[in-house]
């Protein structure tokens, strides 16, 4: 079991930055593979950025050169760093830790919103 906490999001204007924390506790050997989701109402939730324990990224084109992930393994935590945000980045943002970039069981939290005012 991994549990999952969020924090960060909040209001901004269009060009603003936000920075994202997820907090991980629990069987950490389950959080090898951790990630950056987002969701808005009435769509399927996308992946927004992966990283391994190793360091390795992984991001969405549609936020390529504005986001950096990055985590700290030996306080548990991956960061979301959001830069030249835009009215579209508007969304729930989850994070996401699974043992493996294949595995079937993965752990959610529970969602931090992000909101970009034009």
């Amino acid at each position: 079991q991994v549990q999952l906490v969020e924090s960060g999001g909040g209001l901004v204007q269009a060009g603003g930055s936000l920075r994202l924390s997820c907090a991980a506790s629990g069987n950490m050997f389950s959080a090898n593979y951790m990630g950056w989701y987002r969701q808005v109402p009435g769509k399927r939730r996308e992946l927004v950025a992966t990283i391994t324990r190793g360091g390795g990224t992984n991001y969405a084109d549609s936020i390529k050169g504005r986001f950096t992930i990055s985590r700290d393994n030996a306080k548990n935590t991956v960061y979301l760093q959001m830069n030249s945000l835009k009215p579209e980045d508007t969304a729930v943002y989850y994070c996401n830790a699974r043992p493996s970039a294949y595995s079937v069981l993965d752990y959610w939290g529970q969602g931090t919103q992000v909101t970009v005012s034009s």
